[in-house]
């Protein structure tokens, strides 16, 4: 199945799903589904780098509050509207993306981490220190309560929550067309052992910074419509711990060899934490995302595409 057949399915689905939710008047299914989709979009670009080239990122939080505040910048200075801000957003995290792994690639290992995570608190203390864009006080974003589209109104939430999954499938779509590619061969022998491909010729850097950037300008444009859809940004929100802990949870869970695992990984743990969210309270999220992970590590190591492929394995096995 090529890209554009994929795409078009997962857009086919997800409209079904709204439509059926629309008729109902599930109106939380939206909320709901606009965060577990941004979570796709989030762990799908940390496996980029993270699961395909072996390079854990840690400065998920400040890509995506770049493209967060990206977007309050443009929407001060001259309103625009949204997929521009997305295909903005993109563009200014992926230069970014492409700035920091020029400055820190060559480092490797824990040495890597710990520049991604120093590139975040870098972020937030200049943004704390803007005024233009809130500073610490935040900045409010007013939103129509609806949007007219073929003569027929739809509330806003709608309308979010159908950019995230345009933009999800475009996400998945895209790691999916690298995996099989000859770009994906390459990051998978810069996970495997760096140092036999460099020394077989294999233009390391050159990949890894492709990397970073596709990853970042994913990250970017999933925070660019959050602003939209929470109404009021601040630094906290947009520099939350959970967005850097999901997106690496995410894909350790479904699995980061593939980019089947991101998808399973981000749908299996959203789903529970705004399960939590609603039952019991938004602050079990992390304990959650913890308590999985200890569990995956212990029963499935290679998360759950690994699990189902070494079952598979096995009952092939003569």
């Amino acid at each position: 199945m090529n890209a554009l057949k994929f795409s078009l399915i997962a857009i086919g689905v997800g409209l079904l799903v709204l439509a059926f939710a629309h008729w109902l008047k599930l109106d939380y299914f939206y909320f709901a589904g606009y965060t577990i989709l941004q979570f796709i979009v989030l762990a799908t670009a940390w496996n980029i780098l993270g699961g395909y080239c072996g390079y854990v990122n840690f400065g998920s939080a400040a890509f995506f509050a770049l493209g967060a505040y990206s977007a309050v910048f443009l929407h001060k200075l001259y309103p625009l509207p949204i997929p521009f801000l997305i295909v903005i957003s993109a563009v200014v995290s992926g230069t970014v993306g492409f700035g920091m792994g020029y400055l820190t690639l060559r480092l490797r290992g824990a040495f890597f981490a710990i520049a991604t995570l120093a590139l975040s608190v870098v972020l937030q203390t200049l943004v704390v220190n803007w005024a233009y864009v809130g500073g610490s006080r935040g900045a409010y974003i007013i939103r129509p309560e609806t949007i007219e589209f073929a003569g027929i109104q739809f509330n806003y939430i709608e309308y979010l929550f159908v950019l995230m999954l345009v933009l999800a499938v475009v996400a998945l779509a895209t790691t999916r067309t690298i995996e099989r590619s000859q770009l994906g061969f390459g990051f998978a022998t810069i996970r495997d052992d760096e140092l036999a491909a460099e020394a077989s010729g294999v233009p390391t850097l050159r990949l890894k910074l492709i990397a970073t950037t596709l990853s970042g300008a994913f990250m970017g444009m999933a925070g660019a419509p959050f602003p939209y859809y929470i109404s009021y940004l601040q630094p906290a929100s947009a520099f939350g711990l959970e967005y850097t802990v999901n997106s690496i949870a995410m894909p350790m869970i479904g699995g980061t060899t593939s980019w089947v695992g991101p998808l399973l990984g981000a749908v299996l743990l959203g789903s529970l934490q705004q399960y939590a969210t609603v039952t019991i309270s938004s602050a079990v999220n992390l304990l959650i995302v913890g308590l999985m992970l200890v569990g995956f590590v212990i029963l499935a190591p290679n998360g759950l595409v690994g699990l189902v492929q070494e079952r598979l394995y096995r009952r092939r096995r003569p």
